[in-house]
């Protein structure tokens, strides 16, 4: 059986980008979000759920 050997490809890969970037922080009670991303940034305060 023949192997079919495929030719070596260039090793560049596409530059990475930050997709979204956040924080959960757990204290007091409550639980903060805060998400940043390239349209902007958002972040919740709840009640700290019990585990």
């Amino acid at each position: 059986m023949a192997e079919f050997a495929m030719p070596p490809r260039a090793q560049t890969r596409p530059p990475r980008r930050l997709v979204a970037a956040g924080i959960i922080r757990r204290t007091g009670g409550r639980t903060t979000r805060i998400t940043a991303t390239p349209a902007g940034i958002t972040g919740s305060i709840r009640p700290a759920v019990t585990r």
